[in-house]
């Protein structure tokens, strides 16, 4: 499989601002114990759009997006997703929850099912499809990440790439509007990251809505419509990858960028 630095050329399109906003972060501040992760966060991401979270360890990026798909619940502030309130512990916010994917550092596939298994168990559980029209999901999301011949194993009997490939498989079996990603390829040996990042690309390319927490910057370059740098669980610097590549306007950014970009 070709390096991703082989397209890096050629970023993505930046789609116009006249887009639906489905996520709102409204003075979002996220407390463990005395420790203040997230303070005064405001944020908007419109339908189709594709930003990348960068930062220092520590900098918040992962809690935001733990946010929004309500696996953290923020002490003080807002979050609307597709305009329902996640703070409000209702059905409601149930639903739109399941429609927001998420993929982990960790590949957090069941060790005792089947690849086929583990993409199928959500969609009949928790959407209610039956095991035919949810092994047909399965099958064609498998096959959008090129791994549909390993349906059959077990995760152990494969790769890290390929067990991160399906994980994303599994997250879109749920049909989601929004995908967010928590450091995809940290977990990865090197020669297994260019595979799991092309998928990512195809991925943004269909017009996927995706917030992503990541080190590579590369993929940042040519995927991202913009890119946020966080540090103290503050965005410091909002803005599209040309800008924040070329003239970081903060110099914790320019540091930041120093230090990690070659």
């Amino acid at each position: 499989m070709p390096a991703l630095s082989a397209r890096i050329d050629t970023p993505l399109a930046v789609q116009p601002d006249n887009r639906k906003v489905v996520v709102d972060i409204a003075a979002l501040n996220k407390f463990y114990g005395a420790f203040h992760v997230l303070h005064d966060i405001n944020l908007q991401v419109r339908e189709g759009e594709r930003i990348v979270l960068c930062g220092p360890s520590g900098s918040g990026k992962s809690t935001l997006i733990r946010c929004i798909n309500r696996l953290e619940i923020a002490e003080k502030g807002r979050i609307l997703v597709n305009d329902t309130d996640l703070s409000q512990n209702t059905r409601e916010a149930a639903k739109v929850r399941s429609e927001v994917g998420m993929v982990f550092q960790h590949f957090n596939l069941f060790p005792h099912m089947s690849v086929l298994d583990n993409c199928t168990l959500a969609p009949i559980s928790v959407r209610g499809l039956s095991r035919k029209k949810a092994e047909e999901l399965a099958e064609h999301f498998l096959h959008k990440v090129g791994i549909a011949s390993q349906a059959g194993k077990y995760p152990s009997q494969l790769s890290g790439g390929q067990q991160q490939r399906v994980a994303i498989a599994r997250a879109l079996c749920m049909e989601p509007k929004i995908m967010l990603f928590d450091e995809p390829t940290s977990a990865l040996d090197p020669e297994m990251v260019s595979e799991v990042l092309d998928v990512m690309v195809k991925l943004a390319g269909s017009g996927m809505t995706m917030l992503c927490v990541t080190h590579e910057m590369g993929f940042a370059r040519q995927v991202a419509e913009r890119v946020l740098f966080l540090d103290g669980g503050q965005i410091i610097e909002d803005a599209p990858p040309e800008d924040f590549f070329n003239a970081p306007k903060s110099p914790r950014a320019k540091a930041f960028l120093a230090q990690i970009v070659h």
